[in-house]
């Protein structure tokens, strides 16, 4: 398996030339800066009327390299007028060097940004492919914290980090360069001095980093935990859970809360242990560039001068780069929690070889088996058929797998055993996308999204008119409420659609689902949730909906589906009886049970109503 490092640097290969040339401008940017810092001894000994060599008597390679630059200007001019243009120089080279730091810098936001986009938009591509199982064992909170937070950490290995080690590399080449030609001796000093701050950071970079893993870890739970209790707000007001709960987010935000202090801890530590480093170098350099019998020649006070400036500001490039590790610590711990979660399979996906599904004759499942994980099968067996253009009702007590039988059909699952047939091709061999284009949804936990009216009904059929949409919506009886809404179809609905009633959001589904205009339509107990107002509007636009489709639907209620053309009945997975509701009435098993149950008389009893509908599935337990 790659390296954590080199998959997130797979995500810069777009911005590949624009890193060069941020590098580039990082390049020119330091050796303009270089410039300056030498132009400061010409410009020292023309104010001061200081004159001598580096090093000696005879002329280095850089007191040549200054006299060619200087020769021109000064020329026959007085020292005024000649401390004047090299003063022009010095600010003409100290504005390009800046306009070169401000590209580069420019550079660096566009590629850590473009970056984090890239990189968050294929974890959010890859969520929506994973198996359902997946987001049954893990928190919404800690998805929420990869896809927002983790990501945003992990932009620093690669992007303005890197950049930055890059362009504090070069200001230290650079600055070291300047440095030999100005004392090759003194130059030897400070870097002799830097292993030593060198070991001081790698220890305290182990212990970053192993807090840096733990604090993404409490990240994530404090994440979960706030969006699980915004969800369930209404239950926690209900039970008067307010208080409890809120003693559990203080205790579990300040385990956070210590932990940040822990990691930040050895981030801090960082810059004053260079610091200092830096304070104690500089010391040692005044006292050995003063002192001639310490290294063996005298240098002329504006070389001492510059020396010491040069040595100051590449201070500042060499704490960045010792910090670079404890950035790339703090985001390494971030990007392999957003890897964790790529890596895990994404199985809704189409495969090579899958064809487009057509539905001309029948749906049949024969002997489908089906079971979550390890658990024990939801489903046993279960053999069907449902023609085109019927009406095939699920029902059973709860717990039955009537759901789980209706989700296999678009493919949220496969089966373990036996097979599902869309005009006898096993639906493993068509297409994800295909099947569901085929489907319309209509289920008891109506899901809205946080948009307006019209682009939630317009997820039916994103391609439909404003008119199409408006018709639907009038077929589900929901055109009269949603013009009355204070912006109309372009009222915003809220979190799962607050707004409105439950009623309201199913009469939106609906009409989402008569946009689609899909040959199958999935009833998963519609108006089971609704008071009996709300149903007549519900059930009204329902009857409209199943018109020349075929249907399966689950239900609760049972005279909702009385005129089906078949009834199936399960208990514990497995399908107990089967036929139109007069025969399974007659027949005095399951069905009659469950029916003489719902319609009972207040106060009277059925005999062994609970008992009796798992003995007549299994008699022998």
């Amino acid at each position: 398996m790659l390296s954590t490092e080199r998959r997130l640097l797979g995500y810069m290969k777009p911005f590949w030339p624009l890193f060069a040339g941020s590098l580039l401008a990082s390049l020119l940017a330091s050796v303009l800066d270089g410039l300056n810092l030498i132009l400061l001894i010409p410009l020292l000994r023309t104010l001061f009327g200081t004159a001598g060599a580096l090093e000696g008597q005879t002329p280095t390679n850089l007191e040549t390299f200054i006299r060619w630059i200087t020769d021109p200007l000064i020329g026959d001019a007085d020292p005024l007028m000649a401390a004047v243009r090299i003063l022009a120089l010095f600010l003409g080279v100290l504005l390009l060097k800046n306009l070169m730091s401000y590209l580069a810098a420019y550079s660096r936001v566009v590629i850590s940004e473009g970056f984090v986009r890239n990189l968050r938009n294929a974890l959010f591509d890859h969520i929506l492919r994973l198996d359902l199982s997946y987001f049954q064992v893990t928190r919404q909170g800690q998805l929420v914290a990869a896809l927002i937070a983790d990501v945003e950490d992990a932009k620093g290995v690669v992007s303005s980090s890197l950049a930055r080690l890059f362009q504090n590399a070069f200001l230290i080449v650079v600055s070291l360069v300047a440095l030999t030609q100005i004392s090759l001796r003194l130059t030897l000093l400070t870097i002799a001095t830097a292993p030593i701050l060198v070991v001081g950071i790698g220890t305290l970079l182990r212990r970053l980093r192993f807090h840096a893993r733990l604090r993404v870890g409490e990240r994530g739970d404090l994440t979960s935990t706030v969006v699980e209790r915004v969800s369930a707000i209404k239950l926690i007001r209900a039970y008067g859970e307010e208080d409890r709960e809120s003693r559990g987010f203080h205790d579990q935000s300040a385990r956070f809360a210590k932990r940040v202090i822990r990691t930040q801890r050895f981030l801090l530590v960082m810059s004053p242990v260079s610091e200092i480093f830096g304070g104690l170098v500089l010391v040692l350099l005044i006292l050995a560039g003063t002192r001639p019998e310490l290294i063996g020649v005298s240098l002329s006070p504006e070389v001492v001068v510059v020396f010491l400036v040069a040595a100051l500001r590449m201070m500042s490039p060499i704490k960045s780069v010792a910090q670079f590790p404890a950035e790339m610590g703090m985001a390494m711990a971030s990007a392999e929690r957003v890897f964790q979660v790529l890596d895990e399979p994404a199985t809704d996906v189409d495969q090579p070889g899958e064809r487009d599904a057509e539905f001309r004759q029948d749906l049949r499942y024969e002997d489908v088996t089906f079971a979550y994980g390890d658990d024990p099968p939801v489903l046993r067996d279960i053999s069907f058929r449902a023609p085109r253009g019927t009406v095939t009702a699920i029902v059973g007590p709860s717990g039955a797998g009537k759901t789980t039988l209706v989700d296999l059909l678009p493919r949220f699952h496969d089966p373990q055993g036996g097979a599902i047939l869309l005009d006898g091709i096993p639906l493993t061999e068509l297409k994800r996308s295909s099947i569901r284009s085929l489907l319309g949804v209509v289920s008891q936990d109506t899901v809205l999204l946080n948009d307006t009216v019209h682009a939630n009904i317009l997820i039916g059929d994103q391609t439909a008119s404003r008119e199409a949409v408006e018709r639907a919506a009038r077929a589900a009886n929901a055109h009269e409420f949603i013009i009355q809404l204070p912006e109309g179809y372009e009222t915003p609905l809220g979190e799962r659609g607050t707004r409105l009633s439950g009623g309201q959001r199913q009469r939106v589904a609906i009409a989402r689902a008569l946009l689609r205009d899909p040959p199958i339509l999935i009833l998963d107990e519609a108006t089971s949730a609704l008071d009996p107002e709300s149903e007549l509007q519900v059930q009204e636009a329902i009857d409209r909906l199943m018109q020349h489709r075929t249907v399966l639907v689950i239900a609760h209620r049972l005279s909702t589906v009385q005129h089906a053309d078949e009834i199936l009945v399960l208990v514990d997975g497995c399908l107990v009886e089967r036929g139109n509701h007069m025969t399974l009435y007659r027949q005095g098993g399951v069905y009659r049970r469950l029916h003489d149950i719902q319609f009972r008389e207040p106060g009277e009893v059925v005999e062994s109503e609970a008992v009796s509908v798992t003995n007549e599935a299994h008699p022998g337990e």
